[in-house]
């Protein structure tokens, strides 16, 4: 199976898991997941200083900058897979 292909499949499970993982494996997951989709972050930083959902989750987008769209599917493929048990 290619990683693409493992990638899915990851993706489809994330939304199986048995339990519902705590906010910073959750921002893990989205961080991972948008980097192997979009690659690196663009655009500006929420403004709204309240926005504190959107600024965490774009804060932790930027911190994958420059990591490759491969290596990030295999992380992401990884932790679902260890999430799974």
């Amino acid at each position: 199976m290619d990683l693409k292909s493992k990638f899915d499949e990851a993706v489809a499970n994330s939304k199986l898991l048995s339990q519902k993982p705590g906010n910073d494996v959750l921002l893990q997951l989205y961080s991972l997941y948008k980097q192997s989709t979009e690659g690196d972050v663009s655009g500006e930083a929420p403004s709204n200083p309240f926005d504190f959902v959107n600024k965490a989750k774009y804060d932790a987008w930027a911190s994958l900058k420059g990591k490759p769209k491969e290596e990030a599917m295999q992380d992401y493929v990884e932790l679902v897979n260890k999430l799974k048990g």
